[in-house]
């Protein structure tokens, strides 16, 4: 099995983490985002992943791209432990968690939409972070609200044991910290994230820790 990854991108961060809770061994390729104007855009990668983008999975024949269908394929696959609960409701609320965060916080503030705002309309470093926090604080705001409110909400997400919405939510936790967006109005989202990150299998999946890891 091999991965095509990035150390910094959150969607190859969630792949890492499924990997590391079902303990499958992988090849690392690194794909650095920004060297050589992008390795992502190389046509070597491209006959691979045509989008241009991280993370892609190779397993034998089988090419994935998509974190969340990467990540869903690896629990039918592979599936102890279970990345999604048994009961249909209860799998709509894991991947509606999941999603908010890979589909309505992540995409706005990804590299390339940073790269186009920058370079299209000269915004600074300062203002590149200001965005990216006020989406972050939109984002998170009405996401505390909901995991406050939700009673399968325990240990993590939902109920005792990491599921798709904590290993899509770990990441972008970290990412907050990185742009030092301070948590205090997320007492939920910070708990369930701390949590995540007291196993082996998110540490072990961190940025810090991956083979083309940068300071």
């Amino acid at each position: 099995m091999k991965l095509y990854s990035y150390f910094r991108s959150s969607a190859s961060y969630r792949v890492r983490i499924a990997l590391a809770l079902k303990e499958l061994p992988f090849q690392y390729e690194a794909v650095h985002l920004l060297k050589d104007g992008g390795q992502q855009l190389s046509p070597a990668y491209r006959r691979v992943n045509p989008d241009g983008i991280v993370p892609t999975l190779e397993n034998g024949p089988d090419v994935l791209t998509q974190s969340l269908a990467i990540i869903e394929y690896l629990d039918e696959k592979y599936p102890d432990p279970p990345l999604l609960p048994g009961d249909p409701t209860d799998r709509a609320y894991v991947r509606s968690v999941a999603l908010q965060v890979a589909c309505e916080i992540h995409p706005v503030n990804n590299l390339r939409v940073l790269q186009y705002l920058k370079k299209n309309f000269g915004i600074s470093d300062e203002q590149k972070s200001q965005w990216y926090r006020h989406w972050i604080d939109v984002g998170f705001g009405s996401l505390e609200v909901r995991l406050k409110a939700e009673r399968r909400v325990r240990k993590f997400a939902f109920g005792d044991a990491p599921t798709l919405a904590d290993i899509c939510l770990a990441p972008q936790v970290w990412n907050a910290r990185r742009f030092d967006i301070p948590l205090d109005n997320y007492p939920t989202i910070k708990r369930i994230s701390d949590n995540a990150f007291d196993l082996d299998a998110f540490r072990q999946a961190e940025p810090s820790g991956q083979p083309d890891a940068e300071g």
